[in-house]
């Protein structure tokens, strides 16, 4: 009986094999990663966000910027004079003034554009050129003024016009005979006509005002403001009128005549009005006709 109670299923143990082993997986280098990520993540907003809102980046770079424009203020890097071409209408004291610039200034830290930009802004500066020199430390400066091509008057005010077409914002004396444009938006429209006109080199030299008249067609006076002929050109095909003129003239000598107006208006009729002659300018005129007839 003791030898059958020993052997019984109850009392065996499992003798573990390699068939029969089951092996867990080993997760902790799995977890210990995870969370150095997780930690890196936390630790770069957190370092991103610090550095935003206290600039500690910018401030060093601006600290390092400093000290390094100090240094080279030190070795001598500084402004010793100011070098200026083609001025001939902007002021010396106007220039000055937009560049705020003073002797030791650092040359390096002198930023080019802007400088070029704020000499623009003045009335008879058309662009501006800016480049600096070492040794003496100079700046550059090379100055395209803008051409007074007319005078406008507005409102009983006259203001100067450059050749393209653009108000010049400055006191101007005319010191030679100019053209003198009358009339709104005359400005923005005097280089259309003046492709035109200036063509002839006949005609063109008499004129001494275009007068734009309601923002839609010119006028033109020559040879006197007060008592010279008025040239009414139409609103449309202005060439094509200007060339019948120039025609008129070459062949009939129109504009020779005393007259008071030639209106070009109409496309195929030309309208003119004579002027009051004196004795002598009749007798002049008569001898003419006779040496041309003469002839």
């Amino acid at each position: 009986m003791t030898d059958n109670a020993e052997n019984t299923p109850e009392n065996t143990k499992p003798v573990p094999t390699p068939n029969n082993r089951i092996t867990l997986p080993c997760e902790w280098p799995m977890r210990m990663f995870g969370n150095l990520l997780i930690f890196a993540f936390v630790f770069s907003i957190s370092f991103i966000t610090v550095t935003i809102r206290t600039n500690l980046v910018g401030r060093q770079i601006d600290y390092l910027t400093e000290q390094f424009y100090n240094l080279t203020t030190t070795l001598g890097f500084t402004l010793d004079d100011i070098l200026v071409e083609g001025r001939k209408k902007t002021s010396q004291q106007a220039l000055l003034e937009v560049l705020n610039l003073k002797r030791g200034d650092n040359i390096l830290t002198l930023n080019l554009n802007d400088l070029k930009s704020r000499i623009e802004t003045l009335p008879w500066v058309r662009e501006a050129e800016i480049r600096r020199s070492y040794f003496p430390n100079i700046l550059q400066i090379s100055l395209k003024e803008r051409k007074v091509a007319s005078i406008w008057q507005i409102s009983e005010k006259f203001h100067p016009i450059d050749t393209e077409g653009n108000v010049i914002d400055a006191p101007f004396k005319p010191t030679r005979p100019i053209l003198l444009i009358v009339g709104e938006e005359a400005p923005q429209h005097i280089n259309e006509l003046l492709n035109i006109i200036k063509k002839d080199n006949d005609i063109w030299p008499r004129v001494k005002v275009a007068n734009y008249i309601s923002k839609r067609r010119w006028n033109l006076i020559l040879d006197d403001i007060e008592n010279g002929i008025t040239i009414k050109l139409p609103e449309d095909n202005v060439e094509q009128a200007w060339k019948k003129l120039v025609k008129l003239d070459q062949t009939q000598g129109i504009l020779k005549r005393k007259l008071t107006f030639i209106d070009l208006r109409l496309k195929n009729k030309v309208i003119v009005k004579l002027g009051k002659m004196t004795p002598e300018e009749r007798e002049k005129l008569k001898d003419s006709k006779d040496k041309t007839r003469g002839a």
